[in-house]
């Protein structure tokens, strides 16, 4: 018996007879494989947070292997906001306009406590946390979290955009994924107040 070409069994199926490759991928799976290689952060830091960004991009931790090496100064130029602090209310109306220049699809990270939830600052000067102001889709814990924190919660973003998820989540109106600390912080451990 003659065995069958691989052109024969493509005929009479079309493209469903050849196995998943770079031929028959989704357009979409490769376009989000794409766009969660290519992250370009805004810098956006507002308090001790934003030392600990900074150490994430240097040579130690080197954000530069996840495509994010540059930190964009123009926010036209960057698709993610990394909020690394705690943000005033006279700060507000800014962040506010500075997501809302930055191109789509666009991600946050709200990185530290102050940042999520407004930390140890507890009056009418802070915002109570940056979700009232824009969108957050990774919550990254910690007072400061330190840069393996922020590594980890950029992982997850490139996860979720890869996969989908987080478009899912802000369509069925879910709300935002908060990791795990990865830097050896505890509870006991923080300082607060500059006391430990």
């Amino acid at each position: 018996m003659a065995e069958i070409s691989p052109l024969q069994k493509i005929l009479p199926d079309g493209l469903a007879g050849l196995g998943h490759n770079v031929l028959t991928a989704r357009i979409e799976d490769v376009v989000n494989w794409s766009r969660a290689r290519s992250l370009w952060p805004a810098t956006f830091g507002l308090a001790c947070c934003a030392i600990e960004m900074m150490a994430a991009g240097g040579a130690h931790y080197d954000l530069s292997r996840f495509g994010m090496e540059v930190f964009r100064a123009s926010p036209r130029q960057a698709d993610l906001m990394i909020v690394a602090g705690r943000v005033s209310q006279k700060m507000a109306p800014v962040l506010r306009q500075i997501y809302d220049q930055m191109m789509e699809p666009k991600w946050v990270i709200s990185m530290g406590v102050c940042a999520s939830s407004g930390g140890m600052f507890n009056n009418y000067a802070i915002v109570q946390g940056v979700d009232q102001i824009v969108p957050v889709d990774v919550y990254a814990p910690g007072c400061p979290p330190g840069p393996e924190t922020l590594l980890h919660a950029i992982i997850t973003l490139h996860g979720m955009i890869e996969t989908g998820e987080i478009l899912r989540r802000r369509a069925t109106g879910e709300g935002a994924v908060q990791i795990e600390q990865r830097d050896g912080q505890t509870a006991s451990g923080l300082a607060i107040g500059g006391r430990r």
